[in-house]
């Protein structure tokens, strides 16, 4: 796991005399310490290059009062720690002078030096801890999804796609490939390993799949994605957006996430004498997902607009069973064997705080395993044309249909609360009640369509 490494006699370890040296060779002048809030906000700080030895020996202190979710005023100082295994030079800036910027991923510690626990990078890296302990590291391959829209003569985004390209559209539908190229060449250069891409479904929609990694490397990655994909757009005057359903009646973005896990014989979920490649460990993990989804969906899908999203007839999953061949269920196990065995989750969308998405669904699978949860068997029909009578006949439910529905079914789940820890269980859920309250109050361009003159 990144970011632990013994400190010889309490000074730099290898790796930090490592970042230093890249950043004296690449003429780095500003570091930016980067983290996120526990609403997955990328927050940062920057300090002088020559600052990085005191931010590795001793951190580098920030008001934690000032941050969503983190601390009260009287609790307010904290510390950043970098992690020298996610250094990386900024592709798109570079001064007169060919000095350079570069961002370095960061732990937060309170002022006695001890992991915060309500830091969003620490409850993942808990619960990763936990399958340490139970034998497991966990893979994780994300399909990130995100529209391009044009700018107005201000700079100020719209709702206008950038082209009209569809599902696996070349040019000239697709405008955007020379936007996507830049940005799968800015990631590479930051240590990325892009394996596909492409037009998805919808307008101004895209999709740039990156090799799985364990699952703290995946969660950060999510992370300087967005963070890239949103630069180079602006870099060619579009705005970038991982909005979940930013246009009505079209697709929305999703990012579904392909699990696995290994042990010291290698992929646990691996079993080639099975139907589907899939071992008991495999099956016990996917019924934990399943009996757990309705609470860890207020996490993966956060925002009142993630649930246009999670609606029939636009290929996002709302119903809790899995299949091999449709992808109307919340999970899909792809035709892969041995090495590469591994299900897909479909519900997360990219405006999830990657670390708390991720560790959320790892605790609800991990449960799954010890309690040996069953999760049925696969549902090979279109869910989507089932009635209500026959769902019930099958045993399956639905995601929450809004973001308080989920608030609540997260408050009710132990397991859930319990891999967030106290102080995220208390100030998310928190938050995002607040954020629902808010929502139900607006009133809407269609409400004042359909309702003004007629009443």
């Amino acid at each position: 796991m990144t970011g632990d490494h013994a400190k010889p006699d309490g000074g730099l370890t290898a790796e930090e005399q490592a970042v230093l040296d890249e950043i004296d060779e690449e003429n780095v002048d500003f570091l930016r310490l980067q983290f996120t809030d526990i609403l997955g906000v990328v927050k940062n700080v920057s300090v002088p290059a020559h600052q990085a030895e005191k931010a590795f020996t001793e951190g580098i202190y920030f008001d934690g009062s000032s941050i969503e979710g983190f601390v009260r005023i009287q609790e307010s100082d904290m510390r950043l720690v970098p992690d020298p295994e996610t250094f990386a030079v900024l592709p798109w800036r570079s001064g007169e002078d060919g000095s350079a910027a570069a961002r370095i991923i960061c732990d937060i510690v309170d002022t006695d030096g001890e992991p915060f626990a309500g830091g969003p990078r620490q409850v993942l890296k808990s619960v990763l801890e936990k399958a340490d302990d139970m034998g497991y590291s966990v893979s994780i391959g994300p399909e990130p999804e995100f529209f391009l829209f044009k700018t107005d003569d201000e700079g100020n985004a719209t709702t206008i796609p950038h082209d009209n390209g569809g599902y696996f559209d070349l040019a000239p539908k697709d405008l955007a490939s020379d936007v996507r190229k830049e940005i799968i060449f800015t990631l590479e250069e930051m240590g990325f390993e892009i394996e596909a891409s492409h037009h998805e479904v919808a307008e101004g929609q895209h999709e740039i799949n990156f090799k799985y990694a364990d699952a703290l490397t995946t969660a950060d990655n999510i992370a300087t994605f967005r963070a890239v994909v949103r630069a180079v757009a602006a870099q060619h005057d579009l705005h970038a957006t991982f909005m979940p359903k930013p246009i009505a009646e079209i697709n929305g973005s999703g990012m579904h996430s392909h699990i696995s896990l290994f042990d010291e014989d290698g992929n646990a979920f691996a079993d080639d004498d099975d139907e589907f490649n899939l071992s008991e460990t495999a099956y016990q993990f996917m019924g934990g997902v399943l009996e757990h989804a309705p609470a860890f969906t207020a996490v993966t899908n956060p925002t009142v607009n993630s649930y246009k999203r999670l609606v029939p007839g636009y290929e996002a999953p709302i119903y809790v069973a899995w299949s091999d061949t449709n992808r109307s269920a919340l999970v899909r196990v792809p035709d892969a064997a041995g090495v590469s065995a591994r299900f897909e989750v479909r519900s997360p969308d990219p405006s999830c705080n990657p670390y708390l998405g991720m560790a959320s669904l790892i605790a609800a699978g991990l449960h799954g395993i010890e309690t040996e949860a069953d999760p049925g068997d696969p549902v090979r029909e279109d869910i989507y044309e089932f009635d209500e009578t026959k769902r019930q006949e099958y045993g399956i439910d639905t995601l929450p249909p809004n973001l308080g529905a989920a608030v609540e079914a997260l408050e009710a789940d132990e397991v859930i609360q319990d891999a967030l820890g106290p102080h995220v269980s208390e100030k998310f859920p928190e938050a995002k009640s607040q954020e629902f309250s808010e929502y139900l109050t607006q009133v809407s361009q269609w409400e004042e369509d359909r309702y003004l003159e007629t009443f």
